[in-house]
């Protein structure tokens, strides 16, 4: 095995059934070179490793305590030093895993990547990169939800590691980068838009200008910063948005027999975009920033988001994008023309 990529078994909401068939379902995909390490109740673990028939076939980080969604995510960390999410972190830290993969906490889960990790030289703050579908390919959204007040640094520091996160995980060549904000025109937003607008403008990076929100699925650009707050927000309106739209469409055909067979006829094209819209299909979003490789899944992940997940920390740590992080962002923040207007 190449990689050892540590999995909170502990964490998401359909239980620790679903994310052992994730871990199973890694394990099985030859293009994933990596051994799973399961980190959570050892023996809760043992005993629904049993019920699918596959006990033995893991290394197990015994963690007997749990970090509920709910719970304030630095009070937890500092408080439940025996659960999955602090020991899987301390274990990467350690060197006993090359990688952590999570769907619990998300709060608890940067916590403990900050405090334990730290960030990576020259990054101020780390940030949820999240890909997002849109009508040309992959965009990527930063910050996700770990930082939301974040300073003008930091927003054009997530520009920087997620256009390198482009580049490497998805290919994108001179990738295009814009600023999440109410309107498209430079004057638009408060004084410190504008001068991350500005730092974006004086930068070699390939800066676009704003995009509104409903620019999100237009694929107007390969990335768009915005702080925390703003992004969580904007994700899950998507995410409700996709599901009451499929909520409709289920409603009408089921009043319209014609729609029925409307439906049917288009059942493959019906599950090509549900592939194209479906989390599961990009398995977690990267915390870019912390020093180390850190993925949080969705709380609702299945086994297959669980699966990929795992093989986006596989193909991160493949092409050292930590490295990379490292290198640019210190190249770019020494710019003059940066340096004046930070001060």
């Amino acid at each position: 095995m190449g990689y050892k990529v540590g999995l909170d078994v502990s964490g998401g909401d359909k239980g620790i059934s679903e994310i052992l068939k994730g871990a199973i379902l890694a394990s099985s995909d030859k293009s994933i070179d990596a051994e799973i390490v399961l980190i959570g109740h050892k023996n809760n673990i043992d005993i629904e490793l049993a019920k699918l028939k596959k006990s033995n076939e893991f290394t197990i980080i015994d963690a007997p305590e749990i970090i509920d969604m709910g719970e304030s995510p630095v009070a937890a960390v500092r408080r439940k030093r025996k659960s999955s999410i602090v020991l899987g972190i301390n274990a990467l830290k350690d060197g006993a895993i090359d990688a952590f993969v999570s769907c619990g906490n998300t709060g608890a889960v940067v916590s403990a990547s900050t405090l334990t990790l730290r960030t990576i030289p020259g990054v101020e703050r780390p940030g949820i990169a999240v890909p997002i579908p849109t009508r040309k390919g992959i965009t990527i959204l930063m910050d996700g939800g770990a930082n939301i007040m974040p300073k003008p640094l930091h927003f054009f520091q997530y520009g920087v590691m997620s256009a390198i996160y482009s580049e490497i995980v998805f290919n994108k060549n001179n990738v295009e980068i814009g600023l999440l904000n109410i309107g498209e025109e430079e004057s638009k937003g408060s004084d410190s838009v504008k001068k991350i607008y500005k730092l974006f403008s004086e930068s070699t990076l390939n800066f676009i200008g704003n995009v509104e929100p409903k620019g999100l699925f237009s694929g107007e650009c390969d990335c768009i910063v915005c702080d925390g707050f703003a992004g969580n927000i904007a994700l899950k309106v998507a995410e409700g948005a996709v599901e009451i739209v499929g909520r409709f469409i289920k409603d009408l055909v089921k009043k319209n027999p014609i729609a029925i067979l409307g439906v049917f006829l288009l059942s493959g094209t019906i599950k090509k975009l549900r592939r194209k819209v479906d989390y599961a299909e990009y398995g977690g979003a990267p915390l870019l920033g912390v020093n180390g490789i850190v993925i949080i899944g969705h709380g609702r992940s299945n086994a297959v988001a669980v699966k990929n997940a795992v093989k986006t920390a596989v193909k991160e740590l493949s092409h050292d994008i930590n490295g990379e992080i490292e290198r640019k962002i210190n190249a770019i923040c020494q710019d003059s023309r940066i340096r004046e207007i930070l001060t």
